[in-house]
């Protein structure tokens, strides 16, 4: 026997009835929330119009906006903040090298800033005195130029830190140490807030030459004065492998910096 099929117009009235609860349920809900639910202005929402992150008090805080802003990662200074130059050194001091480079430097009458690694200087002491005799400023570049500090943890970092900075006090007793360059510029919140804890700015570059890749003293020394502007901080090496091509590049660097901008070490008080 063959069932007979609702009537047509039963299934429409049934299907308008359910799309009206339906709305009727949604007009309850908006109600009760104190809220009518209607689209933001500009249409709704889509995967390519997200919400805004929140940025109220109950936003999570970030606990390293304690610290002064500066203008390099994670809040490390990449430039002077004026229109001096600074001319910086990282990796020795070397035996061989950074007497040279310190020779240059007082042929043109200009200091600079020599970022130390504790463990040469703990092994040349005498040239951590040389570099203070001149008048240099001192920076602390971690115990072995450990370029994974940063990722370490917060006691491994100070430890690593103060390290260096011992070493560096061993051959100079009152010397201020008031920066620290993290190895390869590898910079993390951890390792900027201990750095800032124990008294030393983060200290950044503005000009990377790649005079660690030893190119030869000439391209170091275009790439080094093209790149110059108010206010640069320029990184190089006199340590850490062959580095004549960058000490014979401070022969052209030098006077045409000095002749177009007042470069002198970071000041040794922040």
């Amino acid at each position: 026997m063959r069932t007979a099929s609702p009537p047509r117009a039963l299934v429409i009235v049934v299907v308008v009835l359910a799309a009206l609860l339906g709305s009727a349920y949604a007009l309850g809900r908006s109600l009760v929330d104190g809220v009518p639910e209607a689209a933001p202005s500009g249409g709704p929402l889509t995967a390519e119009q997200p919400t805004a992150p929140s940025t109220g008090p109950s936003a999570s805080p970030d606990p390293y906006q304690q610290w002064p802003a500066e203008d390099g990662p994670y809040g490390a200074r990449s430039t002077t903040g004026d229109a001096r130059v600074a001319l910086t050194f990282d990796d020795g001091p070397d035996p061989y090298y950074t007497p040279q480079a310190l020779a240059a430097l007082r042929a043109y009458g200009v200091t600079a800033t020599f970022c130390l690694v504790g463990e040469n200087a703990q092994a040349h002491p005498d040239l951590v005195r040389a570099i203070v005799a001149d008048g240099h400023t001192l920076c602390n570049h971690s115990w072995n130029h450990d370029v994974l500090l940063g990722g370490r943890s917060r006691q491994t970092i100070q430890t690593d830190l103060l390290r260096t900075n011992q070493a560096i006090r061993a051959a100079v007793p009152d010397a201020r140490i008031a920066y620290f360059r993290q190895p390869g510029g590898a910079w993390t919140y951890p390792v900027v807030s201990v750095s800032h804890e124990l008294g030393m700015m983060p200290l950044h570059w503005t000009v990377d030459p790649s005079d660690w890749r030893a190119p030869g003293a000439a391209t170091i020394a275009a790439r080094v004065t093209a790149g110059t502007g108010p206010g640069s901080i320029v990184l190089m090496h006199d340590s850490g492998g062959n580095r004549q091509g960058t000490v014979d590049a401070l022969y052209r660097i030098l006077p045409d910096l000095a002749s177009r901008f007042h470069v002198t070490a970071l000041p040794p008080e922040l």
